[in-house]
């Protein structure tokens, strides 16, 4: 028979997380190195908030505007008096007008140059209404509408017709220009109510009017383009067209539109200056395409779509419209204010070329 045999009870061990100690371990054991604490992670440097951060691309022109004012007002005693500043307004606000007009067709990465030709077009015709005995706010619409439709068939010969804007609003410029010549005989149209007149040189509490509506114009398209869907639609068609299409936005309609508003604030700029001037003149607007265009991309809008905002454009005519006034003022010779003129573009142009390649090696 099989001896039996007795064997101590064998102690059994629980497995835990806990890190043993060495009086667990036992005189003989070799202890476990212990796996080294994660370094604490470096604090990211603070970052110093720029103008830049603060007023996006708007800031380089808010800088110069800011430079040429305290300049003028340092070299000349006539710059902050009233009648100056009010000259200065009634001069930059058409201009200011065009810009933003400008500027929504530059979003979608297009160009208008027949804004010049329609506004001579639209404030020689709305002349025309009045001394042919129309009344006072049916001609000033007329006149607005005229600049519309042209604006409407300049985005139907882009989106429907294919033609390159360039094109199409080159050829626009000719049209309206010839129109206008033919219809007035090349003659000023003189003999305008008083009551018209006064919509362009009245004021409101000391402000002029057409500074109150130039304003009024920036701040709509200011919500337009920041806080609408269309404004969105008019980022996304300028930055991809055919990204934008596939993601439903209505391309050709955003294209046409923005053609329509650029015309619609030709016809308004105007309008609003043939009530400043008194008469309609038909050579009116030459070369107020080139200035638009300058003072959008003084302003920080790029010509390749996409970027730029109702504020910069603004500010781009408000600095166009300080360097002419303190070159009156200053008796600068006009030639010289044209170079200065001429090399803020090239800068701004450079600067934003900068940015994107710049951009693109980050990203």
């Amino acid at each position: 028979m099989p001896k039996l045999i007795w064997r101590e009870p064998i102690a059994t061990t629980t497995i835990t997380s806990r890190q043993p100690t060495g009086e667990e371990l036992g005189p003989d054991a070799v202890p476990r190195a212990r796996e080294p604490e994660p370094e604490p992670k470096a604090e990211a440097p603070r970052r110093v908030v720029t103008l830049g951060d603060i007023a996006g691309r708007e800031s380089g022109g808010l800088v110069v505007l800011l430079v040429a004012v305290g300049i003028l007002t340092l070299a000349s005693d006539e710059f902050l008096t009233g009648n100056n500043l009010a000259n200065l307004a009634r001069q930059v606000a058409i201009f200011g007008i065009i810009a933003v007009g400008q500027l929504v067709v530059i979003l979608t990465a297009g160009i208008d140059l027949s804004v010049g030709s329609v506004l001579g077009l639209s404030g020689a015709s709305t002349a025309q209404f009045l001394v042919a005995g129309m009344p006072i706010w049916p001609a000033f619409l007329l006149g607005v509408a005229i600049g519309t439709v042209l604006g409407i068939v300049n985005g139907l010969l882009v989106t429907r017709a294919l033609l390159p804007p360039f094109i199409a609003t080159l050829g626009m410029l000719g049209i309206a220009r010839g129109i206008v010549l033919v219809t007035t005989d090349a003659q000023t149209v003189q003999g305008l109510p008083p009551g018209f007149q006064e919509i362009a040189n009245g004021t409101i509490l000391g402000i002029p009017n057409l500074l109150i509506i130039a304003i009024v114009v920036t701040g709509v398209m200011w919500f337009v383009l920041s806080r609408t869907v269309f404004g969105r639609y008019i980022y996304a068609v300028g930055s991809n067209p055919e990204s934008a299409r596939l993601a439903g936005v209505p391309v050709r309609m955003v294209t046409t539109s923005v053609y329509a508003i650029s015309g619609l604030l030709a016809g308004l700029g105007g309008v609003l200056l043939a009530s400043r001037l008194g008469a309609g003149i038909p050579t009116a607007g030459t070369g107020f395409e080139l200035n638009a265009i300058a003072a959008c991309v003084i302003g920080g809008a790029s010509l390749f779509g996409a970027k730029g905002s109702a504020i910069g454009a603004a500010t781009g005519a408000l600095i166009m419209g300080v360097l002419n006034n303190g070159g009156n003022l200053l008796a600068i010779n006009a030639f010289y204010l044209q170079i200065a003129i001429g090399v803020l573009i090239l800068v701004a142009v450079g600067f934003d070329q900068l940015n994107t390649r710049r951009s693109a090696a980050a990203g």
